[in-house]
């Protein structure tokens, strides 16, 4: 089943509140890996979160005494950010071109969002942004598939949106392919974190149909496709509360050289 990735980045406006209230958030060692990776605290740092979706990473950031500028190009999930965030400063933009000044920032980050870009542009966006040492931050939260009824679950989802081909991994199936950081003149450490949170089953299934692929498959073939997980899952946990485990994959690079110094080279 091809699907149009910018039909699909587009599909979340419409699903913002949807969006909020059934993602997951992120466990407090990410922003301490982060912080720790980056060799300084994200308190006080000049912090741009690009993609900012409704906030999720934002009000993380934050809550950790960063100046957190936002960045988002969506008109529903801009309007869902502003709602309930309102103390976090956001403009209109995406990661291909910032409305930000040169070496302006600390730190860039992209939660969940870095493969929506054209690397092509964003990675040097990036690199002009950050400030000499800034720390560009790149992370996506994937479902643990070394829990086996997750990655039966995984199984399904690749069947249903790649049906008869070799199977692969359903948060690829959900997201649109495995994201890459691969900015020229960034070396970038990786790092992984598992983290669960356990929520009633029709936010489980409220939170895999607020994906991008369900998002523009319209909302009879989803209803068929979560109706079938329904009874499976309702087998697996009949107390009607899901634990879903994920692992979030965190790739962070250090800006070492300033903007001038890069053109110089």
């Amino acid at each position: 089943m091809a699907l149009d990735l910018s039909a699909r980045a587009r599909s979340f406006n419409a699903a913002a509140a949807q969006y909020a209230a059934n993602r997951p958030s992120y466990p407090p060692l990410l922003l301490d890996t982060v912080e720790e990776l980056a060799g300084r605290p994200l308190k006080d740092a000049r912090v741009v979160d690009v993609g900012a979706g409704t906030g999720i990473a934002s009000k993380l950031l934050h809550a950790r005494g960063a100046r957190v500028i936002a960045v988002e190009p969506g008109d529903g999930m801009a309007e869902e950010f502003r709602r309930t965030n309102p103390a976090i400063p956001l403009v209109r933009g995406d990661g291909n071109h910032l409305p930000l000044a040169t070496a302006s920032a600390d730190f860039i980050t992209y939660a969940q969002a870095w493969h929506w870009t054209d690397r092509a542009r964003s990675g040097p966006e990036a690199r002009r942004v950050l400030c000499p040492g800034g720390a560009l931050a790149l992370w996506w939260s994937f479902s643990d598939r070394s829990v086996a009824w997750v990655a039966a679950q995984d199984a399904r989802l690749w069947e249903f949106f790649q049906p008869g081909v070799r199977a692969g991994d359903g948060a690829d199936a959900l997201r649109g392919g495995h994201p890459r950081a691969d900015v020229p003149g960034l070396e970038f450490t990786d790092h992984r974190i598992p983290h669960r949170r356990t929520v009633p089953l029709a936010m489980h299934l409220a939170n895999l149909a607020s994906h991008s692929a369900f998002l523009v498959l319209g909302e009879e073939r989803t209803r068929e496709f979560l109706a079938r997980e329904h009874d499976v899952l309702s087998e697996l946990f009949p107390d009607g509360r899901v634990e879903e485990r994920y692992v979030v994959h965190l790739q962070l690079a250090i800006n070492e050289r300033g903007t001038a110094e890069v053109a110089a080279t």
